[in-house]
């Protein structure tokens, strides 16, 4: 073996750090668009209206893209802006030895505008989806409450009256229960959290009955009065909210059967009354 080569007199500079760059930032920005248009096409499908789409369609894929990757794509970008903006430096820093700045800038656009869109995607819609998270916890509060309501209709035929406030849930429980569903409900309730009010109806007033002809004319009016009236149940029960702290405004409060926010509640109702400090 010879002694080494000696260094050429003129070196190519290196394009790798720029590709590398400009690759990264361009594989970022297409994996979003190709998550956004199956996003577009599940929505729209492969029909003529798939190639009519308006703009919020899109905007709702982009939404529905950036949802479904965030948790991949955020560390992914970080990553990307990172490196880029040191390929970018060394570049800068070596212009002899080191070429394609403009690509490396390309490609760290590309990631900048890609992580941008996500930001926004996201924080556009987290209203709304905090909205179904709402209404989803309220749609399970009011699903509980009718089934109790159920609970204690049943109760109700069974026995003709209501259960005591100190064993209420312990005889809801006793009910036959094939799918679960009243002792799944029961699990969220305040043992405190019920009345139940019961008492007799009875009508006061009377009438008169006139005996007709003319030979029961001078007898005495008897005075009839109306049979006794039916006797009443009603209940109150409060339902947490979705803290499960109990006796607050967020609670809700059902009312044979209809259910309220706690701060719509009357001031006369006896849950309302006695949950006040």
């Amino acid at each position: 073996m010879g002694p080494p080569l000696a260094r050429p007199e003129h070196e190519l500079p290196s394009y790798g750090r720029a590709s590398i760059a400009f690759a990264s930032g361009v594989v970022l920005s297409a994996g979003f668009l190709v998550s956004a248009i199956a996003a577009l096409v599940e929505s729209n499908g492969l029909s003529l209206r798939f190639w009519r789409v308006r703009f919020w369609s899109i905007v709702a894929a982009g939404e529905t893209a950036a949802w479904r990757l965030k948790w991949m794509a955020l560390p992914v970008t970080i990553a990307v802006l990172w490196s880029c903006a040191r390929i970018i430096r060394s570049i800068k820093a070596d212009p002899h030895k080191f070429i394609g700045l403009r690509a490396a800038r390309i490609g760290f656009t590309n990631a900048a505008v890609v992580t941008i869109l996500f930001a926004t995607l996201i924080g556009i819609t987290v209203p709304a989806r905090l909205r179904q998270r709402r209404y989803a916890i309220e749609a399970a509060i009011y699903a509980r409450g009718y089934t109790l309501d159920r609970a204690f209709r049943q109760y109700l035929e069974l026995h003709g009256t209501l259960p005591e406030k100190e064993d209420y849930i312990k005889e809801l429980g006793k009910l036959p229960d094939p799918d679960g569903s009243i002792a799944e409900a029961l699990r969220f309730i305040d043992p405190n959290g019920y009345q139940a009010t019961t008492g007799p109806f009875a009508s006061t007033k009377v009438k008169p009955l006139v005996q007709r002809g003319g030979a029961l004319r001078n007898i005495a009016t008897k005075i009839i009065a109306d049979p006794p009236g039916v006797s009443f149940i009603t209940y109150e029960l409060r339902l947490p909210s979705e803290h499960r702290f109990f006796g607050g405004d967020d609670d809700f409060v059902m009312r044979d059967g209809l259910i309220m926010k706690a701060s719509e509640v009357p001031s006369s109702s006896v849950l309302t009354r006695s949950s006040a400090p």
